[in-house]
C-alpha cells in the first residue's frame, strides 16, 4: 500500500496549538510485505535510523502488529524545520500499513495533532483533542493565496522549543491572541482582509525568539518585500509569510535576499495550500515530486 501526505504550517501566529495549513510539499510511504523489516528513505530525513526505531516502523509495526514490513519513505519535507515532517510522515505510514484512522495514530505517537489533522485533511484546519480524540474543522480558506517558507538550514527541535515557553500566560495575552486569530481567519478566508496585524502573538513566537535571534528582522523583511502577513512556520526556525494573488515570487526573492542579508543559509520555497490532505493509493505515487511555483 503506498499514502502520501502533506507539509504543515502550524500556530499561524495567534492560533497555537490549534491552526494549521497544509502545503504542497510531500511525503511518501509505501509498505509491503517482507521476511524482516526493512527501511529505506530517500530526500529529506534520508540519514535518519533505518530500523524500528525509525517513526513510520515503530507506526507501521503498531498498526500491522509485526515488524515483517518493507517500508520506503521518499520525502520532499525538511526535518526539524517547523513543516510538520514527522506528523505527515506518521499520517502516511498509519494509512500506507491499512490503519482505519490515521489521524488518532499520528496524534498519538507523534505528538502533533494540530499538523496532523492538516496533513489528514488538508487545507486550513482547527484541532481540539476532546476526550482523548482529536476533533478537526476545515475552515474556509481563499484558494488564491500564495505562501513562502523561508527554511534556514540550522534545525530547531520541536522539544527544545516547547522547553522555553512559560508555564503561565495571562488574561490580556490569551484575549490578545483571540483577537487575532478572528483576524486571521477572516484574511485567509478572503485575501482582500488579510492584514500584518494578523499574525501577532504573545502565547510562543516571542518566547522562542533566543532560540533563533534572526527571526524578527526576517519576519519584517517578508514584509517589507510585499508580504500580507509572516509568522513563524510550527515552532520554528522555518518563516512563513502569507502572500495575495501572484505575489509569491516577490516575496520569494526578498526572502532570499534576507537570508543573504543576515548571512543565514538556507532554502526559500513558494506554495499553494494543498487541498487534498492525505492521499492513500496509487494516486498518491509521486506526488513527493511536486514542483514549488516560481520564485
Amino acid at each position: 500500500m503506498i499514502a502520501s501526505a502533506p507539509a504543515s504550517a502550524a500556530n499561524l501566529g495567534p492560533g497555537f496549538d490549534a491552526l494549521a495549513l497544509a502545503l504542497e510539499r510531500y511525503v511518501e510511504v509505501e509498505i509491503e510485505p517482507a521476511s524482516k523489516l526493512i527501511v529505506r528513505s530517500e530526500g529529506e530525513g534520508a540519514g535518519l535510523s533505518d530500523n524500528a526505531s525509525h517513526l513510520a516502523a515503530k507506526v507501521a509495526i503498531e498498526v500491522t502488529g509485526h515488524d515483517r514490513l518493507a517500508i520506503t519513505i521518499r520525502s520532499q519535507i525538511p526535518v526539524a524545520r517547523g513543516m510538520g515532517s514527522s506528523a505527515a510522515l506518521a499520517a502516511a505510514a498509519a494509512a500506507a500499513a491499512g490503519s482505519p484512522d490515521p489521524l488518532s495514530v499520528a496524534a498519538r505517537l507523534d505528538g502533533h495533532p494540530d499538523n496532523a489533522a492538516a496533513s489528514v485533511v488538508g487545507g486550513l484546519v482547527g484541532s481540539a483533542t476532546i476526550n482523548g480524540h482529536v476533533k478537526v474543522s476545515r475552515l474556509p480558506l481563499d484558494e488564491s493565496l500564495e505562501f513562502v517558507l523561508m527554511i534556514p538550514e540550522r534545525t530547531l527541535p520541536t522539544k527544545n522549543a516547547r522547553q522555553a515557553l512559560p508555564d503561565s500566560i495571562t488574561r490580556e495575552d490569551a484575549i490578545f491572541n483571540l483577537g487575532r486569530m478572528g483576524m486571521l481567519l477572516s484574511g485567509l478566508a478572503d485575501h482582500r482582509f488579510l492584514v500584518k496585524e494578523a499574525t501577532e502573538d504573545r502565547l510562543h513566537q516571542s518566547y522562542r525568539t533566543p532560540l533563533f535571534e534572526e527571526a524578527p528582522v526576517l519576519l519584517e523583511a517578508l514584509l517589507a518585500g510585499g508580504a500580507r502577513a509572516s509568522c513563524w512556520s510550527g515552532a520554528g526556525p522555518s518563516l512563513l509569510a502569507m502572500c495575495g494573488p501572484g505575489e509569491g515570487a516577490k516575496v520569494g526573492k526578498a526572502a532570499r535576499a534576507a537570508l543573504v542579508e543576515v548571512g543565514l543559509p538556507g532554502d526559500v520555497a513558494v506554495l499553494r495550500a494543498d487541498r487534498r490532505g492525505l492521499v492513500v493509493g496509487e494516486a498518491a505515487r509521486n506526488m513527493y515530486r511536486t514542483q514549488d511555483l516560481p520564485s
